[in-house]
This record gives C-alpha cells, structure tokens and sequence, in this order.
C-alpha cells in the first residue's frame, strides 16, 4: 500500500468484514482509529492490536455529529476513510418509517457529513482515499429490503458525487460485495441455495473484500468506480 503516516479510519469495524479489514490494515503497518456501535469481542481485540476505538451511533445527525467532534479529538489527519458501518433491518407495516430513517442515516447521512466535515484530515495526507461498502443488491433491488437496498444505492451515487467534488486530491470509490460469509444459524439448505445463486459458488470469506480495499488505495488512477465482488450473481 501506498505510504503515509496518517491513520486510516474504518466504521463498524467490531465483527466480520470490517473486523477483518481493520486487523490486515495493522498488519500492513496503517495506524487505524475504527468505531463501534456495541462492546463486541472485536473491539478489544483490535485494542490490543494497537488500534483507537471510538463509540459512534451513527443512526442520528446528533450521534453522527458527536463521532466527527471526537474524532477530530484524536487525530488532525487520515490517510482513508473507509465507510463500512451497516444496519440491516426489517421492514413491517409498524415499523417501516422508522427503519427506514436509520438505514438511510447510517448508509447515507453519516457518509454524507463525514466526508464533508471531515475532508480538511484528509486533504493533509497525500494519498488520500475515501471507500464506500455499498452491497451488490444495488444492482436489481429488493422486494423484502427495499429501505435497505435503497440507502445502499444512495450511497453509491454519493460515490460518484465526492469523487467529482473531491478529485484530483482524494479519490473516491465503492465495493459492492455479495454473499461473503454465512451467519452460524444458516443452515444447509439455506446454504446450498444462496451458492447457487452464484457463478463461482463459494463462500469467499472477507479477505477478498480487503484485497479490493487494498487495490483502490493502492492504484493511483481509479476514482469514481464501484468495484463488483460478487462471484458472478450477475452471470445467473
């Protein structure tokens, strides 16, 4: 990866990909301030690890607002913001207005604000990165998470959006991944049929979703493109 002494920042990094991806940034030598809704295992781990842990509840402009103050507390700037943090919510007819204004705030909102108030960090480490994890649902939508897939789309305009707002300094991209680990509660059936619905058929992991990570930091000529890691869905 290219070098800087700036710290990255990764949100949701407690568990899974964005726990993952936090660990190899550390390997790879990256200093990394990561946020955390909820004292999962992950948290202390990657406290041991030597990184900054900030609470942060992105579901609000207040929580939001809060996070960018106490950031700015800890660093004056970052060489990545890598937007990882995600909600995934049911929608029912008693709770669809509410579900709806937190995903659209934890996929859009706190992107939105965090690299607006946040830019002057990034504009103080050369390169200068910021990474969207949007999700391949984008693509064809949703009949069962509709608020779900369309924040996430949103958050892939916002892409196109800063990286024309913010070239040449910063570039801007996205990962759309699909399918990259199962839940332990998944059973075999349920397995089976989500494989099949790939061209590769396999549960990838989250390396890959780190590989993709490390190739936009690394490639100085990509801006404005939202990498597709989804095994081929698009080819069934």
């Amino acid at each position: 990866m290219t070098s800087s002494s700036a710290p990255i920042l990764i949100t949701g990094a407690a568990q899974r990909v964005g726990l993952h991806c936090a660990q190899r940034l550390l390997e790879d030598g990256h200093a990394v301030i990561f946020s955390y809704r909820t004292e999962r295992p992950g948290v202390q781990t990657l406290r041991d690890l030597g990184a900054t842990a900030l609470f942060a509840d992105l579901s609000s402009e207040a929580g939001i607002f809060a996070f960018i103050g106490e950031l700015k507390n800890h660093t004056d700037s970052l060489r990545a913001i890598i937007h990882n943090a995600s909600e995934w919510l049911a929608e029912t007819p008693d709770t669809d207005a509410e579900a709806f204004t937190r995903l659209f705030s934890v996929h859009m909102l706190a992107p939105y604000l965090i690299n607006l108030h946040c830019v002057d960090l990034l504009r103080r480490s050369n390169p200068a990165d910021i990474v969207h994890i949007s999700d391949d649902v984008t693509r064809k939508g949703s009949s069962q998470h509709i608020g779900y897939c369309a924040s996430k789309a949103g958050l892939d305009s916002l892409t196109l959006s800063f990286a024309a707002k913010y070239a040449p300094a910063i570039k801007v991209n996205g990962i759309a991944p699909a399918l990259l680990l199962f839940n332990p509660h998944d059973d075999a059936t349920y397995r089976a049929k989500a494989l099949a619905k790939s061209a590769l058929g396999i549960e990838p992991g989250s390396e890959v979703i780190y590989q993709s990570l490390r190739y936009l930091l690394d490639n100085p000529y990509v801006t404005g493109t939202t990498l597709t890691v989804n095994g081929g869905r698009h080819l069934k």
